[in-house]
């Protein structure tokens, strides 16, 4: 049987090949973006106390009602947003899973959605699944901010969605209060709908402030919000993520997400609302925590050939390897694995067409200092 496939352009994705090279040449993996290290004790004992009182059932396909209802508490700490738990909240399993339902629930065949390039990699394949058109806005490629000019060019009667992600993966970079000012002219008046993507929410660095679209009262109105605990928690294998959108965008994400997955792993819900009540201080913590994971990697690199770029948030750091090689970043990424036992990430993948004079790859640095001091060795072999 011959199937035509959906997405022509789609292969394996670049972190699961780095991490198989990875894995064959007994590569330290600096690539693919997840923590080597636990989340916090009292979180895995709310789990297990979780599914042993018989937590293992459905839960409600928005999400346990107590999770909702810490997530809207915490969005109005934090960003001074009023959320109605009930109606404008839902929990997804990853953030993948809401960043696809939130696509799906408003794209239609036709549509146009603007991405910032350098971009995660699922967005272009949820926009063509679900018959749209991705249009790629190039980033700056000095530091990675937003040229809002290039984002107004590309506007067209078609356009349905533009997506943002701050912090930004893979480069670092963050939103400033401005750019949410001008993100909302630019809509101002419209019937686009914003995607902000803010899994890295809690990972800001040097006394910044995340700056939420939910900060934003007209953004707000207008916007999926999307989020995760996997990155905020330590627990990437968790799945579990949420969306905070206002209630008639809800309604549309809902029926969407009910199925698709219907609902999430119930005892994790259960622990989180658990922590997210009892133990805020860990979310306030993590950014002084990534930092110093941050300054630690980039005293380790100095003395190497790389050059690093500033990290503002996230926990990637972004070397130029120009001084090493002239080959382009996939090339040198092979070879990084074969001859110096480090897996990197190269960021043409994060683009539709890199620059070609562009010599970037990420490194991961939510690693321990027993992994992070064994990369840097090697590469200051180079």
């Amino acid at each position: 049987m011959q199937i035509e496939t959906k997405l022509p352009k789609v292969g394996t994705t670049i972190f699961t090949v780095m991490s198989q090279l990875a894995a064959s040449h007994n590569a330290v993996n600096l690539g693919q973006g997840f923590p080597d290290f636990d989340g916090p004790q009292a979180l895995r004992d709310a789990l297990t106390e979780a599914m042993n009182a018989g937590r293992n059932q459905y839960a409600p396909a928005t999400g346990w009602p107590a999770l909702r209802q810490q997530i809207a508490r915490k969005s109005e700490a934090l960003y001074n947003c009023r959320v109605d738990a009930d109606n404008e909240v839902t929990v997804t399993s990853g953030a993948t899973e809401a960043l696809f339902a939130a696509i799906a629930a408003v794209v239609r065949a036709g549509d146009e959605v603007i991405v910032l390039d350098p971009c995660y990699d699922s967005y272009e394949p949820a926009i063509e699944l679900n018959g749209g058109i991705a249009v790629h806005v190039s980033l700056n490629a000095v530091d990675f901010s937003v040229d809002w000019q290039r984002v107004r060019d590309a506007i067209t009667p078609r356009t349905r969605m533009i997506i943002v992600n701050s912090p930004h993966n893979p480069s670092g970079a963050v939103f400033a209060a401005a750019d949410l000012d001008t993100l909302a002219e630019i809509t101002r008046d419209t019937e686009i709908v914003v995607l902000s993507d803010e899994v890295y929410e809690h990972i800001v660095f040097d006394g910044a402030s995340h700056q939420s679209v939910l900060r934003h009262a007209e953004l707000a109105m207008r916007s999926f919000v999307v989020s995760s605990f996997g990155k905020t928690y330590h627990c990437t294998g968790w799945k579990v993520g949420y969306c905070v959108a206002p209630r008639n965008l809800s309604i549309e994400f809902r029926k969407v997400h009910q199925y698709l997955t219907f609902c999430t792993f119930t005892p994790a819900q259960v622990a989180l609302a658990e922590i997210l009540e009892k133990m805020p201080e860990h979310y306030l913590q993590l950014p002084a925590f990534y930092q110093a994971r941050r300054d630690f990697f980039r005293e380790l690199l100095a003395p190497t050939k790389f050059r690093l770029l500033p990290v503002a948030g996230a926990y990637f750091q972004l070397v130029d390897y120009s001084a090493l090689s002239d080959k382009d970043d996939f090339s040198f990424c092979e070879w990084l694995v074969a001859h110096a036992g480090v897996a990197a990430i190269p960021i043409s993948a994060f683009y539709e067409s890199a620059p070609p004079d562009m010599r970037l790859i990420r490194f991961c640095f939510a690693k321990s200092d027993e992994v992070l001091r064994a990369g840097a060795h090697r590469l200051g072999m180079l």
